[in-house]
């Protein structure tokens, strides 16, 4: 058990980073969802054309949004059952191992089939519908790895606590108190 735990303070600092990188990525999809926005509209007033800006905005709100799930999930933004959970009392650890257990499976779920349907697409060479024609396995790369960090967020958080740790309001916290990591 002690190995596990080596293991996992080894981890930490490169998980947490790969969060925090992932999250500002999704910051920088936004900015660039931003700039679409702006190049369509200056292109309306112009009477300019930008075709496809509605598909290239729709990638990257979907990669901000995917992107940002882990970074989310590691600083408890996610909507979260913490009523009911505290309202468990002894029984706390227990709802949570249930919770993120449920979590986890559905996130391996989820990103075995967002990688499959990344393949797929690339297989099929599918292209948009759209003025852009885009290979849609391009955009639906965020979706797979944002989808792939979140179930590798969900299975962290799960051994964190099944090894004795806890999670309040989105930091790890040992039974004694002091910081995990």
């Amino acid at each position: 058990m002690s190995s596990v735990r080596a293991i996992g303070r080894a981890l930490r600092p490169w998980l947490d980073r790969l969060y925090e990188v992932c999250g500002a990525i999704a910051a920088l999809f936004l900015i660039l969802l931003l700039v679409v926005i702006v190049a369509q509209m200056t292109a309306r007033w112009t009477g300019q054309q930008f075709p496809g800006s509605t598909d290239y905005a729709g990638y990257c709100m979907a990669a901000a949004s995917f992107l940002a799930l882990a970074h989310a999930l590691n600083r408890g933004a996610h909507i979260r059952v913490a009523l009911l959970l505290t309202k468990l009392g002894r029984w706390r650890r227990t709802g949570e191992l249930w919770c993120f257990g449920i979590g986890a499976a559905l996130g391996c779920y989820f990103a075995f089939y967002a990688i499959k349907a990344v393949r797929v697409s690339y297989k099929l060479n599918d292209i948009s519908q759209g003025q852009d024609a885009t290979p849609l396995w391009i955009p639906q790369l965020a979706m797979a790895f944002g989808t792939t960090l979140l179930a590798i967020a969900l299975v962290d958080k799960f051994l964190q606590i099944a090894f004795g740790g806890s999670w309040r309001l989105g930091e790890p916290v040992l039974r004694d108190g002091s910081a995990d990591g």
